[in-house]
């Protein structure tokens, strides 16, 4: 059993998981697939494509023909990884094909690593399979080669992420992803109620919607209607919350129509959960990172909303460092935490990424300086996390069933933790009768700093 550890990096996709064996003889390509969820759907959809065309999925270098490694460019040390796993995935296998984020500079890939066979961008996925025939033929067989109806998962079969848009309208001084992704660009609302219906008839039990910018879904299609379902967010969780599974929704920004999704959480039609990137508090250092500077109306904000949803958790990522960061402005940030008592939070120190206006702004802040801010921000989370842990001792909720290892140890989820990212609920007796996926009552009888451990009901 493991602990959620607070020094997790808060962008991170959960680990890609394979089920499939590859039939004797069946071409087989390799996937390695790093950084956020919006880049594990991409592998998944590249995964799916190639499934169709007759490839098996290997889990390891060595047992495939092909290797794509699918990279994240959002820090300069998640640039690091993926040139990283690009070697790895060479020396391995010999065979690799480049996409996502970083896939964006293709010359700052084949500078490094000269032998890959091609480089493509994010959600080229067309480019890609082109890059896998080049490389590996086809060769399906049409009696034995049957695709899941709900595709190839890198998921765990009870909860799947749920693109809803690519892209992002904001032009914040420290992120270089709209660069890499483009501007905003909505999937049609009667196409993802269709996915999300598909995946739930298929046993999934709980919907991660991801984007980059979730509250803005629908606005370049002008909330345009089409087959009887509007683009805009509060009408697609109101539609996905009719669904049966679990609605979880992450990135949303603090625009003032989000206050319409409350009354869905309090209704019990989406889960009571907001994943809010909040960045700071101070206005100042907002203002300088180009983002909404009112950290003061943000705190009125999350008052009304839990006056209308009681139950609801809030979770945030935060940077700390940024150009010209004061101590003042750092303990504003401190401060404000106190009002917020935010429930699941995540923490970046700043670093620079090539092509970002903040590269450029003056008064970096020192690493050592960096790293004592994260440290007394964390302190000061977890001390907060471990207050509100303690006082859901006594209660009874629903969870969700991740694991159950071989000593009978159950790893739940209640409503307020989405995935690896957030805390764990452990259930160590009574577990015989339970299967992964289920959703189970229990009563909790302990509180850690990020996790609690219960009993069946």
């Amino acid at each position: 059993m493991s602990q959620n550890p607070p020094d997790l990096r808060p962008d991170l996709a959960p680990r890609a998981r394979f089920s499939e064996t590859p039939r004797a003889g069946q071409p087989t390509i390799g996937m390695v697939s790093l950084g956020c969820p919006k880049a594990l759907v991409d592998s998944e959809r590249i995964l799916t494509r190639l499934r169709a065309e007759g490839y098996g999925i290997s889990p390891d270098y060595s047992g495939a023909d092909a290797v794509i490694v699918n990279t994240c460019g959002f820090l300069d040390s998640a640039k690091a990884e993926s040139l990283e796993a690009i070697g790895e995935a060479l020396a391995e296998n010999g065979k690799v094909i480049v996409t996502g984020c970083l896939g964006a500079e293709p010359e700052y890939i084949t500078g490094v690593h000269p032998k890959v066979l091609a480089v493509t961008g994010p959600h080229q996925y067309e480019q890609v399979l082109d890059a896998v025939h080049g490389a590996v033929p086809p060769d399906p067989d049409p009696f034995v080669d049957l695709l899941p109806a709900s595709g190839v998962k890198l998921t765990p079969r009870h909860y799947s992420y749920l693109k809803i848009s690519e892209g992002c309208n904001h032009k914040c001084k420290f992120c270089i992803i709209p660069d890499m992704r483009g501007r905003l660009a909505s999937r049609p609302a009667h196409a993802i109620l269709r996915e999300a219906e598909k995946l739930v008839e298929n046993g999934v039990r709980e919907l991660l919607v991801i984007s980059q910018d979730t509250s803005a879904y629908g606005l370049d299609l002008k909330h345009a209607e089409e087959r009887g379902h509007r683009a805009h967010i509060t009408d697609l969780a109101r539609d996905l919350g009719s669904l049966g599974a679990w609605v979880r929704l992450h990135y949303v920004y603090p625009y003032p129509h989000v206050r319409d999704l409350i009354p869905l959480m309090a209704e019990g039609l989406v889960l009571p959960y907001l994943d809010i990137p909040f960045q700071h508090a101070h206005p100042d250092v907002l203002k300088r990172m180009a983002r909404p500077a009112a950290a003061a109306k943000t705190l009125d904000e999350i008052a009304r909303w839990r006056a209308d949803c009681p139950d609801i958790t809030l979770r945030s990522t935060f940077i700390v460092g940024y150009p010209g960061e004061t101590e003042a402005e750092f303990q504003t940030l401190l401060d404000w935490m106190d009002e917020a008592q935010l429930d699941r939070v995540g923490c970046f120190q700043y670093e620079n990424v090539e092509g970002a206006r903040s590269n450029d702004l003056p008064d970096h802040v020192p690493d050592e300086v960096k790293q004592d801010r994260w440290d007394r921000f964390m302190e000061k989370a977890q001390a907060i996390s471990e207050a509100k842990l303690a006082a859901k001792v006594g209660q009874v909720m629903d969870v969700i069933v991740d694991d159950i290892d071989e000593d009978g140890v159950a790893t739940c989820r209640t409503k307020a933790d989405a995935p690896e990212i957030d805390g764990n609920l452990f259930i160590d007796e009574g577990t015989e009768t339970m299967s992964v996926g289920d959703i189970v009552r229990v009563e909790v009888d302990e509180a850690g700093e990020y996790d609690l451990w219960g009993r069946l009901r």
